[in-house]
């Protein structure tokens, strides 16, 4: 009967009317508390690139879709969260250009030309600032004033991590300042106490499960206290939290299979680990999460549970 076909179509698989765009909108809630403390550290600099991140984002899904025939849907939330995760992926002081350029690949190349919210292989916003990085080369250190703390020079915290350890012209912030708040490296990575704020939100609405923060994170712990590093450091510096909590748990680049999700943060954190040690430690989560954002597929289709009365047919 054709009232009984299946209809199949890409994920994410959100069958109520009205539930992705609430899904995405609790995402850009989930946000504030680390915008407001990046907003507080670096004042007109993050506003700036956070106002100019998210128009060019909702521009650019209003021209693609325009160009594509497509009705525009701009309350999906989709296009903003894309571009306030941008935007705190990246220094205060970073070229304004850089954050279009940025916007528009994760947009309109990677959300909109893949088909839309639901189609893209990898994450957006992740793959918007990897690209900026290979072609702008991103800097570990920018300048910029805040009135009262003239001319600045700040660095990720991650130059203190691994091949970018040693002798430094900067003050090297401690497990407190890492973890409630300090004016150092790219907007997200202000306050680790914002972000797990905003994580706590999503797990109690029901969007992010503990499986890919929990093991990315202990195998980051892990392995980097077994090859001598400071793991509570580790974890703390940088964007780790931010990936692992809102970039890893992405529902369209992410498995859905509670095992493969297990595996896929296993994946990640080790490649985090072997990244910031032993090639380049900025950008090292967002390579990880994109390399396992490209076995997603597979880990799902290797974790599949077999039907019930299946038998494996004989060649």
């Amino acid at each position: 009967m054709a009232s009984q076909d299946l209809i199949v179509s890409s994920p994410p698989h959100l069958r109520e009317k009205g539930l992705m765009g609430s899904a995405m909108r609790d995402v850009a809630i989930a946000l504030i508390p680390l915008i407001a403390v990046s907003i507080g550290f670096f004042r007109l600099y993050a506003v700036v690139n956070l106002a100019v991140a998210v128009v060019t984002a909702i521009l650019c899904e209003l021209v693609m879709r325009a160009i594509m025939g497509k009705k525009a849907n701009i309350g999906d939330f989709s296009a903003i969260v894309t571009g306030l995760l941008l935007a705190l992926l990246l220094p205060p002081a970073v070229p304004l250009w850089w954050v279009v350029i940025g916007v528009v690949i994760a947009v309109a190349i990677v959300k909109e030309l893949m088909g839309g919210l639901g189609s893209n292989l990898f994450n957006p916003a992740l793959f918007g600032f990897a690209t900026l990085m290979i072609m702008a080369r991103v800097p570990l250190q920018v300048s910029y004033n805040l009135g009262s703390i003239d001319g600045v020079t700040t660095a990720t915290p991650l130059t203190f991590i691994g091949v970018g350890s040693g002798p430094l012209s900067g003050f090297r912030p401690g497990y407190w300042d890492l973890f409630f708040g300090h004016a150092g490296g790219a907007l997200g990575e202000v306050s680790v106490l914002a972000i797990l704020v905003g994580a706590a939100y999503l797990i109690y609405k029901g969007h992010v499960t503990w499986q890919i923060p929990a093991s990315i994170l202990g195998t980051c712990f892990v392995l980097s206290a077994i090859l001598g590093e400071n793991p509570l450091y580790f974890i703390l510096a940088g964007g780790l939290m931010l990936g692992a909590f809102f970039m890893a748990t992405d529902w369209v680049t992410s498995p859905d299979n509670r095992w493969a999700q297990i595996v896929y943060g296993v994946l990640i954190g080790v490649l985090v680990v072997v990244i910031r040690l032993y090639a380049a430690p900025v950008g090292a989560v967002a390579f990880s999460i994109l390399i396992g954002n490209a076995f997603a597929p597979l880990l799902d289709r290797m974790f599949v549970r077999k039907k019930f009365g299946e038998v494996k047919a004989v060649a």
